[in-house]
């Protein structure tokens, strides 16, 4: 006879994001100049619709536009300090935003 087990664990959060009801936290692979202080994790907070439509307004179509202008509001980063993140670190910020808005119990 063949048992059967349902794995019932939680998938696991990578070690550089935290997450929490109010938002994440992502720990940078290359810690970045962030006005004038060298940082190595950026909180983001979870987004209101609010957040959501400005950014739409603010990129205008452009989705790239209207991404950085979200992430922007939700780090309290301007669109420059964004765009001196390594690709990587932005990669993990993007990936703490969507552990934010989607439905998957993590």
């Amino acid at each position: 006879m063949t048992q059967v087990t349902q794995d019932t664990s939680e998938p696991t959060l990578p070690k550089w994001l935290k997450l929490a009801d109010e938002g994440v936290t992502v720990t940078l692979r290359y810690p970045t100049l962030i006005s004038g202080v060298l940082t190595d994790s950026l909180t983001m907070r979870a987004p209101s619709l609010k957040d959501w439509r400005a950014s739409k307004i603010a990129g205008n179509g452009d989705y790239e536009k209207q991404e950085l202008s979200l992430f922007g509001s939700l780090t309290g980063l301007s669109e420059v300090e964004l765009l001196t993140l390594k690709f990587k670190d932005y990669q993990r910020l993007s990936a703490g935003y969507f552990r934010l808005v989607e439905e998957d119990d993590v």
